[in-house]
């Protein structure tokens, strides 16, 4: 398993996303929590579906982080004007303010994990991650893409 490439991303996220919880808890964030502000910050307005979606989460399960970062003031919902049913999310001013303590903390986690390497190693290891998950995800030089 240490040389298949699939183990060592597995064992690279899991260990990315045991740091981020333990430095999120400093401000009483979990990663999920993280990920749905974050979504939110850059895309205000969406659907509980849509940042579940863009937040890697099931929508049960994103209806469930919505209603605990409402309850604690950090997001409100609001019917969308032209789809009554479908709730649009937005941050309030504490949770932009919270999401953007977070970010610092998340940001030390990422500097600690690519401190090795250089500034075009880093660059390659993004580039080269994005096409993994594209071909993956049937995006541009994939072969479901091509096929």
């Amino acid at each position: 398993m240490e040389s298949r490439v699939g183990y060592q991303m597995k064992r690279a996220q899991h260990a990315l996303r045991f740091e981020m919880d333990k430095a999120l808890r400093e401000v009483g964030m979990t990663t999920a929590q993280y990920a749905a502000l974050s979504t939110l910050e850059a895309a205000p307005g969406l659907s509980g579906a849509e940042l579940a979606r863009r937040s890697f989460v099931t929508p049960q399960t994103m209806n469930a982080i919505l209603a605990n970062l409402e309850a604690a003031g950090l997001v409100v919902r609001r019917p969308h004007p032209e789809h009554g049913r479908v709730l649009q999310a937005y941050l309030t001013e504490m949770g932009e303010e919270l999401v953007a303590r977070a970010h610092g903390l998340v940001e030390a986690v990422e500097r600690r994990m690519l401190d090795r390497l250089s500034h075009d190693d880093r660059r390659w290891l993004l580039e080269t991650l994005r096409g993994c998950a594209d071909a993956l995800e049937g995006g541009v030089g994939s072969t479901a893409a091509s096929a």
